[in-house]
């Protein structure tokens, strides 16, 4: 079974890898074996910080490594890719982790240059432009390689005050479903992963009202009541997911998926 989840010296690039659950992501395929490389604009967390801490963690300082690669600007995207296939490998996996959300709104209230941004950051570049370079990069060499696409609940239930998170969420569904068929031919898989709710810097404040004492928001409240696992995820959660969709012979003939890692979230019912 173990020769079913071996990535080993198979090149991954992540990106929006210095987030909580690109490092994660990270994490677990580092301990498979895999060559990972990070990307990240490095304003909120600096790359370098990234790689040390997944570096530290695993004890696999040789097999990871970063760069800073804003993916909303297709020529650093292009320019990243050059760069990892000569420094460290041609790279057979590609996540998209980049995104996130800013604010909470009414819908009245969004704010619209606020609400471009964000689809830009999580659909733009956070799906659109890597996946398109990634693709044409592999098709000319003749790669099989493995699209992961990082949607979320929000792909399939909007969540209150987060609109334009949640219709980048949603689009992203589409646009895996949409992209595994039309590279299918090309031996390309194009799959995605749906978080549920775990506990990152951006969403910490939202979902507790005191995060030292372990007290929750009243958001943080109704998302455990809806919740049949009765719990917020741990990063251990992703780990599984992310290497079986990395593994041609463990996914190798799935493509146009995803899977939600949500604790039963989305099947809540009364």
């Amino acid at each position: 079974m173990s020769s079913l989840f071996d990535l080993n010296g198979r090149v991954v690039v992540i990106t929006g890898g210095t987030g909580t659950i690109g490092s994660a992501f990270a994490e677990a395929l580092l301990n498979e074996g895999a060559k990972v490389v990070l990307w990240g604009r490095g304003k909120t967390v600096p790359v370098e910080d990234s790689v040390k801490k997944v570096a530290d963690k695993t004890g696999r300082p040789g097999n990871i490594s970063g760069y800073k690669v804003d993916v909303s600007v297709k020529e650093e995207v292009v320019s990243g890719l050059k760069k990892v296939a000569k420094e460290i490998g041609v790279p057979e996996v590609l996540i998209n982790g980049a995104g996130g959300n800013k604010g909470k709104s009414s819908f009245i209230d969004a704010d619209l240059e606020l609400f471009k941004d964000i689809l830009n950051n999580n659909l733009i570049g956070g799906l659109m432009i890597p996946t398109q370079v990634f693709a044409a990069y592999w098709i000319e060499k003749g790669i099989r390689g493995s699209i992961i696409n990082v949607a979320s609940s929000a792909s399939y239930i909007p969540l209150s005050g987060v609109w334009a998170y949640g219709a980048a969420k949603s689009a992203v569904i589409n646009l895996t479903m949409g992209a595994a068929k039309e590279f299918a031919p090309h031996g390309i898989r194009v799959n995605g992963i749906a978080p549920g709710f775990y506990i990152g810097h951006q969403n910490r404040d939202l979902l507790y009202s005191d995060y030292e004492n372990g007290i929750l928001s009243d958001r943080g409240k109704a998302i455990i009541d809806h919740t049949p696992f009765g719990r917020f995820g741990t990063m251990e959660d992703l780990h599984g997911s992310v290497v079986f969709l990395a593994s041609r012979k463990a996914s190798g003939f799935i493509t146009g998926v995803t899977i939600p890692v949500d604790g039963g979230y989305l099947v809540d019912n009364i």
